[in-house]
């Protein structure tokens, strides 16, 4: 009977936790010297995860819209 009490205990535990939330779908605003970390592609032959942080203008200027892309890459802000 002490096992079947902690099976529904422990089931109730799992169900409680909360999901995390979504992503932001644009980038959060910032100051002009705020820096958005974005996943970028690895370097050919490595299978490491490369994130860089450049601030909006940096990005702009190699033709990329934080705020098209962070829903699906952005990591993080820096300010």
């Amino acid at each position: 009977m002490a096992y079947g009490e902690l099976i529904a205990a422990l089931s109730l535990i799992g169900t409680s936790q909360t999901p995390a939330s979504p992503p932001p779908s644009i980038a959060p605003q910032g100051t002009p010297e705020t820096r958005y970390c974005l996943r970028v592609d690895a370097l050919i032959g490595s299978r490491v995860e490369t994130i860089q942080c450049r601030t909006r203008a940096e990005w702009a200027e190699l033709q990329l819209d934080v705020d098209q892309e962070w829903a699906e890459n952005g990591v993080r802000t820096i300010s």
